[in-house]
């Protein structure tokens, strides 16, 4: 992708869109990575005991893969000089019900746009949709027919990435 050209750049413009899975393979990779080794994001009987329904991704998994989105049109991660985001959902990330722990079961929608330009400093804000897409359960498909979209569950709000162009 090719670096955005400022005057080019307007309110509103859309800067992409992406969608990402996790898998319990991929929440032990990034444990080992960030040094967050607490079981509510890989055991399932310890998340439980301390309220939630089962594992959860970290939040600074889902935070990084949204953000990322902003780094990739950007051309530069070092052009992103501000990022925020608020919490507002955990993300499930349920043991596969078979085969592999590299099996992905949560699934995130990301989607940017440019929330606001200022030509002064040279410098965009980009507001990010998170949201995580769960299957219906089965008794909502009607009469068996066609499946029905997954549901949106907003787990990011207020993401806002400042990047320097």
């Amino acid at each position: 992708m090719s670096t955005p050209v400022f005057e080019e750049l307007e309110k509103g413009q859309q800067i992409g869109t992406r969608e990402l899975s996790f898998s319990r393979a991929d929440l032990i990779r990034y444990a080992a990575a960030s040094g967050d080794h607490n079981p509510i994001h890989w055991n399932d009987r310890f998340a439980r005991e301390v309220g939630l329904d089962g594992v959860i991704a970290h939040g600074m998994l889902t935070m990084g893969s949204a953000v990322d989105l902003v780094s990739v049109w950007a051309g530069d991660p070092g052009a992103v000089v501000d990022y925020q985001s608020r919490f507002t959902k955990p993300v499930p990330v349920p043991d596969a019900a078979s085969g592999s722990p590299e099996t992905p079961t949560a699934r995130l929608q990301l989607s940017g746009k440019i929330g606001a330009v200022d030509a002064e400093q040279r410098r965009v804000r980009i507001d990010l949709s998170v949201e995580l897409l769960t299957e219906p359960a089965a008794e909502e498909e009607p009469g068996g027919g066609a499946p029905l979209d997954p549901v949106r569950t907003k787990v990011l709000a207020k993401s806002q990435a400042v990047v320097q162009l």
